[in-house]
C-alpha cells in the first residue's frame, strides 16, 4: 500500500512538471488568437507586383518559341519522344514531322 501511494505521488509530480504552463507562452499574442485573417497574412505581398507577375506569366505562356512548340508536339507522340531521348528533340522533330506532305 505504501508503494502505491509513493507511485501515485511520483506520477502527480511528473505530470505537474511536464504540464506546467509558463508565463512566456501566455504573453504571446498567438495564445489568445492563434489564427490571423487573410488581409494580415498577405500584407507582406504588394498587390501591384502580384498582378504584374501574373501578367508576365500569362505573356510567357502565350508566346512560345518555335523550339518549345516543336518539343511539345514531339512529347505528345511517343515514338518521337523515344527518338528524342537518343538523338535530341530537334532531330526527333525533323525525323517525324519535318517532311510534312500537303495535298
Amino acid at each position: 500500500m505504501r508503494t502505491l501511494i509513493i507511485l501515485t505521488l511520483l506520477a502527480v509530480l511528473v505530470m505537474a512538471a511536464t504540464c506546467y504552463e509558463s508565463h512566456e507562452s501566455m504573453e504571446s499574442h498567438e495564445y489568445l488568437h492563434p489564427f490571423i485573417n487573410r488581409q494580415r497574412a498577405n500584407d507582406f505581398i504588394q498587390a501591384d507586383t502580384r498582378l504584374e507577375a501574373i501578367s508576365r506569366e500569362r505573356m510567357r505562356k502565350r508566346i512560345k518559341s518555335p523550339q518549345e512548340r516543336q518539343r511539345e508536339i514531339c512529347e505528345d507522340y511517343y515514338p518521337c519522344e523515344q527518338y528524342a531521348f537518343h538523338h535530341g528533340y530537334a532531330a526527333a522533330y525533323r525525323h517525324y514531322f519535318g517532311r510534312r506532305r500537303t495535298k
